[in-house]
């Protein structure tokens, strides 16, 4: 039987079929906030604070408006700096063990398929005995530089880039440079963006 690939950093997930799904693929310590229970749970907190200075932490929630919810509140309450955020891409559909789809009509974690998150792991360097290079970063001024931010249409190519990328709608323009920068090399990012100016996506 093949070994799961190990993650090192903590992941925290939203549910319990989150973490099972995750349990599934990785050899990994996989948390749940409990949804919203994770506002008025200070035990909770307390142990995820710890986690994130010792071993780090994986922020993996749903791209709804209830996820980024979640990852905003453990943004503003863990440390910063050990931190990875990872997105879901937007997908629309249902989860089989439910019977409708969700307010927002997206995938959650759970729903994700296993290879599109074995790759969000590995892009992130996640994955413990994958090396990735020191990359370039991609920063906000470069976004204004190609025209992604502080223009008239700039929302609109923004949105054109996510789509192309497969990151969720609701991915802020804050959190694009650290994404991008995960994904591609600064020509990648450069030629892109100057595909998406153009119309040509």
């Amino acid at each position: 039987m093949r070994e799961k690939p190990r993650i090192t950093p903590a992941v925290i997930v939203e549910g319990k079929y989150d973490k099972i799904a995750l349990e599934s693929l990785f050899d990994a310590l996989i948390l749940t906030t409990g949804g919203f229970r994770i506002f008025n749970d200070p035990k909770t907190r307390a142990l995820l604070r710890s986690l994130g200075e010792r071993q780090g932490l994986v922020l993996l929630t749903d791209s709804d408006s209830a996820g980024f919810l979640i990852r905003r509140h453990l943004s503003g309450i863990l440390p910063r700096d050990r931190i990875t955020h990872l997105y879901i891409p937007d997908i629309p559909g249902r989860e089989k063990r439910k019977k409708g789809f969700s307010k927002e009509g997206k995938l959650g974690v759970e729903g994700i398929p296993a290879p599109v998150l074995i790759r969000l792991f590995g892009e992130a360097g996640l994955i413990c005995g994958e090396e990735i290079a020191e990359k370039d970063p991609i920063t906000p001024m470069d976004l204004y530089d190609a025209g992604l931010s502080g223009r008239e249409n700039s929302k609109e190519l923004r949105e054109a880039l996510k789509r192309e990328l497969d990151l969720p709608a609701r991915l802020s323009a804050k959190a694009l440079p650290a994404v991008l920068t995960r994904l591609l090399t600064r020509g990648e990012f450069l030629e892109l963006a100057e595909r998406v100016s153009n119309g040509c996506v």
